[in-house]
């Protein structure tokens, strides 16, 4: 299952999958694209291993990887405790 994070102001979403056994969470980036559809990039934390980038280039995958620096923290939590909804109690 993905849990949404954060939609960012150019309409990037960001969610996340649950923290798996080996203590891993896979964070799936998406944005729409009027020529391509999307693009998109998987992030695997917390080592920050990036695979299956579709139409980003390498300064957006740059910013993306800020983003996530300064979230991981928060993603990992949400991912033990079923997504933010859940560990905020909605």
């Amino acid at each position: 299952m993905m849990y949404p994070f954060m939609t960012l102001d150019d309409q990037t979403e960001i969610v996340h999958s649950e923290m798996h056994p080996d203590g891993t969470v896979k964070v799936y980036i998406e944005k729409p694209d009027e020529k391509d559809g999307f693009h998109a990039a998987y992030c695997c934390l917390p080592g920050y291993q990036w695979t299956d980038i579709i139409g980003f280039d390498e300064d957006a995958i740059e910013r993306y990887q800020e983003i996530l620096e300064s979230t991981a923290h928060l993603i990992l939590r949400f991912a033990q405790e079923g997504g933010f909804d859940s560990a905020a109690n909605f």
